[in-house]
């Protein structure tokens, strides 16, 4: 699977991000779908740009979507939609409850949208990363709403948006299959700090805790049902280990949990299909994180857990949220006037290789 950034939100300076335009995804969408067919990718994760389709409140333009939706079709491209990728309209308080209603509402008029174009069998994740979001929304302020302290009373609140975004689009087509994407972590204390294990190992398991209220295990009070919880993405990189208090953990670290563990803690807990929604990294280190975030799943795959795709996220390199650097971390780079994007070579020896190994 092959991922394109996404983000809306703004960022602490008040910019409004839009990395579809910014990587000019939106003008090269159908050149971009063919370079992922000829690589042998032909499941995407897109974004709604929420701010550019809702112009005025019940007023919808999906005029920034239409093109994706045609130029899947045609090809034979499978999406999987993010409702919510970070961003909302300018007008809409997060906290407050019309911006349930109103996400309600958008979700009800993209599926509607869908249905009209024939798709009868969409792929629809409703808020994208519901824990992180509340983490870096809520509690640091480094993304919108930037707040602090109100991690958890965000966290509630995306998830009724979450509910609420899930039976809009089950009004419309029952057969819409809900994707639940959110990072697995693991954090450990400092060995030298054992007085500190409970309290980091509760710090842990609050990564399920978007999971839990969607399913109604925790905080039932928001309507959570385990039908909610349909098939689960989990995004996994390499900052995504980590001693308490201090910097990432690296794979050669002996404290470094294997991903495969990882993988089966969360099919143990849920018992969902599952695949890996995002994975990657930064310039020549590309490779050999694929190649061992790959061999990880064919490992956890081999135990019994069902793990169906891993996504290279992002697909196409892209400028960084807060100051604009060119982050490489795609499979291609900027395009050229006519839509052209170098690929990076080592990563995409590897995809292939890769692609030969699961089989």
């Amino acid at each position: 699977m092959g991922g394109f950034e996404c983000s809306t939100h703004r960022t602490a300076r008040g910019v409004r991000l839009d990395l579809v335009h910014s990587t000019q995804h939106d003008r090269f969408v159908i050149q971009d779908y063919r370079r992922l067919l000829a690589q042998g990718i032909n499941t995407v994760r897109e974004g709604l740009r929420w701010h550019l389709i809702e112009t005025a409140p019940g007023c919808y333009d999906f005029s920034s979507v239409r093109p994706m939706v045609q130029a899947a079709q045609e090809l034979g491209i499978q999406i999987i939609w993010d409702l919510c990728h970070y961003g909302w309209p300018d007008d809409l308080d997060i906290f407050k409850p019309a911006f349930v209603d109103r996400f309600y509402r958008f979700s009800l008029a993209f599926a509607e949208l869908l249905a009209q174009r024939g798709d009868t069998a969409p792929l629809v994740c409703p808020v994208n990363e519901i824990s992180f979001f509340a983490w870096a929304g809520g509690d640091q302020g480094f993304i919108s709403p930037h707040a602090r302290g109100r991690g958890h009373e965000l966290k509630l609140q995306l998830v009724r948006a979450a509910i609420a975004g899930i039976e809009a689009v089950w009004t419309v087509n029952p057969r819409t299959r809900i994707v639940q994407i959110d990072p697995v972590i693991n954090i450990i204390a400092d060995p030298a700090r054992p007085q500190d294990r409970a309290e980091v190992e509760a710090y842990r398991q609050a990564q399920y805790q978007g999971w839990d209220m969607l399913t109604g295990r925790m905080c039932p009070e928001l309507g959570g049902k385990e039908k909610y919880l349909d098939l689960l993405g989990v995004n996994y990189y390499d900052r995504n280990q980590w001693v308490h208090n201090q910097d990432p953990l690296f794979r050669k670290d002996p404290l470094y949990r294997p991903f495969r563990e990882i993988l089966q803690e969360v099919y143990a807990r849920y018992g969902r299909t599952m695949f890996v929604a995002e994975t990657g990294t930064e310039d020549a280190a590309r490779p050999d994180w694929f190649a061992y975030v790959c061999d990880e799943v064919q490992a956890a795959i081999a135990q019994g857990v069902p793990l169906v795709g891993i996504c290279l996220y992002p697909i196409v390199n892209h400028p960084g949220w807060d100051d604009d650097r060119h982050c490489h971390n795609g499979l291609w780079d900027y395009p050229g006037p006519q839509g052209d994007r170098p690929i990076y070579a080592p990563l995409a020896a590897e995809l292939q290789r890769q692609r030969g190994l699961f089989v």
